[in-house]
C-alpha cells in the first residue's frame, strides 16, 4: 500500500508573519495560521481518560441534602425544585 502525499502550499502566517506551508490552498481574505500558531489556539488535550476530551475545569456547588440535610458539595449545578441528595443517601436502597 502507497501513501500518496498532501500536496502543499506556501502561504503567510496571520499570527506571526512567517512563511510557511499548508495542506490545503489558501483562499484570499481569510486568515492562515503556521503549524505552531495553530497549536497555540487550540484548547489542551485531556487524554488521561483516553477520549481525547478537552479539559475542563470541574467545579463542586455547595448543596444540602434533601433526605437527611446534611451540607455536602456535588459535581453539577442543582436544578431548582429537584432534590438532590448526599452520596450516603443516595447509595441508599430507594423503597
Amino acid at each position: 500500500m502507497r501513501v500518496e502525499e498532501k500536496e502543499m502550499f506556501k502561504a503567510v502566517c496571520s499570527d506571526c508573519g512567517q512563511e510557511c506551508e499548508i495542506p490545503f490552498k489558501p483562499t484570499e481574505g481569510r486568515p492562515v495560521k503556521c503549524r505552531d500558531c495553530f497549536r497555540k489556539g487550540r484548547p489542551q488535550r485531556d487524554n488521561s481518560r483516553g477520549g481525547g476530551n478537552f479539559r475542563r475545569e470541574r467545579r463542586d456547588f455547595d448543596v444540602t441534602c434533601a433526605e437527611c440535610g446534611k451540607e455536602t458539595t456535588v459535581p453539577f449545578k442543582p436544578t431548582q425544585g429537584k432534590p438532590v441528595l448526599c452520596r450516603d443517601c443516595f447509595k441508599k436502597p430507594q423503597n
